[in-house]
């Protein structure tokens, strides 16, 4: 059901926000979706905050007038995290990009949750220290917050829980409060930061972060290497880890995926499941040692044509197969949008769960890839749809459905990166069992009127 937005909350937002507040259409369109195939909600006014106190002031105009409040950050979220499903406002955070302190001696930094990946990078240029999470599209801090977002380096450097120190977050009712803080450790009351980490904006609005920030890598070797089998290259990945290798990435990339990129920028890899590794170290003689003893693994498990290489070019070139990944699955089917998966395991039941998905796949009417994080159990099918096909949609969310729930029977998630939104969130009981209660009681006594992203989650 959407709330009516009345005059009077119009015009008290224009007082704390001036004209940064609208009600124009093409506006409130550009808000109504992510990157997903989630058919598109808008919002009934979109505002443009630039301080904590002025979102406070926008949550408790809307608070008081049950009108809901949807947190938005750069819409590349994949899983219908923005949609106002019931109306209400969008609370835009893009205009909240101020770094605000960077620490060199203590590896940390403070940012407004617009801040967006690439322009961190950009700023840390110089420092000899970078920030790690990486999720491939030029998201928002803030919303790789919310979303618990990682990326191809979470195997050595972890994803957005382990790598957030502390927030301020606007709760429900307008009133702020800050989490965490700068230290390590603490053992000093309940862990606030990791419950708003991944909350989705279903809590209260995160307007800050301070972030751990990592030293850049004195060495750094890349390496490609084709299998026979997904099972072999499964296996190789198992041994690495085992043995304890400090691999920064490790990507597998099927055979279909292969052929796609070959097609797309002409490149002459074979057409077999493929592992791409990228080792981090503190000499070339380090990185040197590790990528000779990956090659070791990968011989033992029929891997072939291993090649690595250090010198930033060379690196830039062999990685170009999987930056391209997207962009080639979306050239095999053109017009066809990528329905974009997102499943993670324990790595002793990675290559079941591949080779069992990848059969159904086969199986079925649509064309597909995989791509995946695969060090950490993560990875993504593609399935190429037309959007206005309601067979294809269903035929997409049939596979979709059937690749969650084998991987929650495997003991793994629904999600290792893309989280809930709605297109996840009938699969939380069966992963989660009796702990959705206290879920949902957190979720009640933090906001009792249910506006904040209302239908996300839970």
């Amino acid at each position: 059901m959407r709330i009516d937005v009345t005059e009077d909350l119009l015009e008290e937002l224009r007082s704390v926000v001036g004209d940064r507040v609208t009600a124009s259409a093409t506006i409130r369109d550009h808000h109504s979706h992510g990157e997903s195939y989630h058919t598109p909600a808008p919002p009934d006014l979109v505002t443009f905050p630039h301080t904590t106190e002025e979102i406070s002031a926008i949550v408790r105009a809307c608070a008081v007038r049950d009108v809901p409040i949807v947190p938005f950050g750069a819409g590349t979220s994949l899983e219908g995290q923005v949609l106002a499903l019931r109306g209400g406002v969008s609370v835009d955070l893009s205009q909240m990009n101020k770094i605000l302190r960077v620490s060199i001696d203590d590896m940390d930094a403070t940012v407004q949750a617009g801040v967006t990946h690439r322009q961190l990078a950009v700023h840390l240029k110089n420092t000899g220290l970078t920030f790690s999470v990486d999720p491939g599209a030029d998201a928002t801090i803030g919303g790789m917050t919310a979303t618990g977002a990682s990326g191809t380096t979470a195997v050595r450097y972890g994803t957005m829980r382990e790598n957030v120190r502390g927030l301020t977050v606007v709760l429900p009712d307008g009133s702020i409060i800050t989490t965490g803080g700068r230290a390590r450790k603490s053992s000093a009351g309940y862990d606030l930061t990791r419950l708003f980490v991944a909350s989705e904006g279903t809590l209260g609005v995160i307007s800050e972060i301070t972030v751990r920030l990592q030293p850049l890598p004195e060495a750094v070797a890349a390496a490609v290497c084709g299998f026979p089998t997904i099972d072999a290259a499964v296996k190789t990945v198992i041994a690495t880890i085992q043995l304890g290798v400090p691999v920064a990435r490790i990507e597998l990339l099927d055979e279909v995926q292969m052929d796609a990129i070959n097609k797309y920028a002409k490149l002459t890899y074979e057409a077999r499941p493929t592992l791409f590794f990228e080792f981090h170290g503190h000499s070339d003689r380090d990185v040197r040692e590790h990528a000779e003893t990956v090659q070791g693994l990968a011989g033992e498990n029929n891997g072939s044509d291993f090649s690595w290489v250090t010198r930033p070019e060379d690196r830039a070139r062999l990685w170009r197969a999987r930056h391209d990944a997207y962009f080639a699955t979306l050239a095999l089917r053109p017009g066809a949008k990528a329905w974009s998966t997102d499943a993670c395991v324990p790595i002793s039941r990675l290559a079941d769960c591949i080779v069992e998905s990848k059969r159904d796949l086969d199986e079925s009417t649509l064309t597909g890839t995989l791509v995946g994080h695969v060090g950490d159990g993560n990875f993504h099918m593609l399935y190429l749809v037309n959007p206005d096909s309601p067979e294809e949609m269903a035929e997409a969310q049939r596979l979709n459905e059937r690749l969650v729930t084998r991987a929650i029977d495997m003991g793994g998630t629904c999600s290792g990166e893309h989280g809930v939104g709605i297109g996840k969130m009938k699969y939380l009981p069966r992963e989660h069992g009796a702990a959705i209660e206290t879920m949902r009681a957190i979720k009640h006594a933090l906001d009792p009127k249910g506006l904040m992203n209302p239908g996300k989650i839970l």
